[in-house]
């Protein structure tokens, strides 16, 4: 029964920033759980590993480089899916850049390249997938990377609390405009996953103050993010399931003083 509530049996899955630590780890949960996956990312070789591995699962697999920032090759990436596998019905959204620059010193151009990243990629994969899931008419599941940033915003990461901010109201948002045709959107709030684009940021004072704050006093690992990514992808286990920011920060979010 519960090998089935949870199964991704003849489930397509496309993971954009797939080749990275976090997303990496919930394309191969995913994979484990029934679904073939597509891995898009920026860097086609840390998406051909990841892809590999899906592979060794006895998954079917792609990888695809895609800047998920163009429109355009977002169209080609879904339509190179859809060659391969016929249908798509998980999209998860996490690719993603960080700053640590302090306010006054945030360049136009660095805002504009994390909004673009963390933020216009959800929108634009959104748009396009979407499109598809509703238009297919199988019904869907996407599942948006929100951040502890995303409020109340963290210090040192402007840019990157603003854009996450925005990746929660996308979620709702859609949520409500996509449930008539049974695609659900979702998004996964993670606290403290040490990966290669918020090491610059985890100085010794920083990661005491984090620890203060995380009553679980760890980061998290990767692999507790596959859990929750399985529940949200599954049509029976998560149907009445949309519109929800999920938590998994070590209870970082509870805390108060």
């Amino acid at each position: 029964m519960y090998e089935d509530l949870f199964s991704l049996n003849d489930k397509v899955a496309a993971v954009i920033g797939g080749g990275g630590v976090l997303a990496g780890e919930m394309a191969l949960g995913l994979a484990s759980a029934g679904a073939d996956v597509s891995v898009l990312d920026f860097n086609l070789e840390n998406a051909e590993k990841k892809a590999e591995a899906v592979r060794s699962l006895g998954r079917r697999a792609q990888a695809l480089k895609v800047d998920a920032t163009r429109r355009d090759e977002l169209e080609s990436a879904l339509e190179a899916i859809l060659k391969e596998f016929g249908h798509v019905d998980i999209l998860i959204n996490a690719a993603g850049i960080n700053s640590a620059t302090p306010f006054f010193e945030i360049t136009e151009e660095e805002w504009h390249k994390i909004l673009d990243v963390d933020l216009k990629s959800v929108f634009l994969a959104c748009q396009v997938f979407g499109k598809q899931m509703v238009e297919a008419g199988r019904g869907g599941s996407i599942i948006n990377i929100s951040s502890a940033s995303s409020g109340p915003p963290l210090s040192k990461v402007f840019t990157y609390s603003v854009a996450k901010g925005g990746v929660n109201q996308i979620t709702m948002f859609l949520a409500r405009e996509f449930a008539p045709y049974k695609v659900r959107v979702n998004a996964i709030l993670p606290g403290f996953f040490p990966a290669e684009q918020n090491r610059k940021v985890l100085t010794p004072e920083r990661v005491e103050q984090i620890m203060k704050h995380t009553p679980m006093n760890r980061f998290g690992e990767p692999s507790e993010l596959v859990g929750v990514t399985i529940f949200l992808a599954s049509d029976k286990a998560a149907s009445f399931v949309t519109g929800a920011i999920v938590r998994v920060d070590g209870g970082f979010m509870a805390m108060t003083i």
